[in-house]
């Protein structure tokens, strides 16, 4: 991947990661999504493009960076691992959904208010994880273009 791909590919992922942070807040504000985000670390879109192979990142970042974003990117899905396992898969065992019959098998509100503590809490490596980024995205401009593959 060349250089210009690479930046490309960067802004690319952080604005995934910025839009399924705001998904995620829309959800736990009473707005229907689609679908919920992915739970592997490997299979969302900035897992796939950081543990990809055919990019190179680790050799072009340097391991310093890279394992920056790797321990990030893996604390950001463990802290979404809580909100996802609390409002997609027990929202339909809760208690309220069975006893009141809840056709969208919504959260009961003490599950809603721990979520959104959970989410507060995701912020702080999501943060983390989009400065580094920025760094990285800035190391990546100042490298030298025989620095990647054509």
């Amino acid at each position: 991947m060349n250089k210009i791909k690479t930046i490309e590919t960067m802004q690319k992922v952080k604005k995934f990661h910025e839009s399924q942070m705001d998904n995620l807040q829309d959800f736990l504000n009473g707005k229907h999504v689609e679908e919920p985000m992915c739970i592997s670390k490997t299979q969302c879109e900035f897992g796939r493009w950081l543990y990809g192979r055919e990019n190179n990142i680790e050799k072009i970042l340097g391991s310093h960076f890279y394992e920056s974003l790797d321990r990030l990117h893996t604390q950001w899905h463990k802290e979404y691992s809580k909100i996802y396992e609390l409002v997609f898969v027990n929202k339909k065992k809760g208690f309220f959904p069975k006893v009141f019959g809840s056709s969208e098998g919504g959260l009961d509100p003490l599950s809603l208010d721990k979520a959104k503590l959970y989410y507060e809490e995701l912020k702080v490596p999501s943060q983390e994880l989009l400065k580094v980024l920025s760094l990285c995205q800035r190391r990546v401009f100042a490298m030298s273009d025989s620095m990647f593959d054509e």
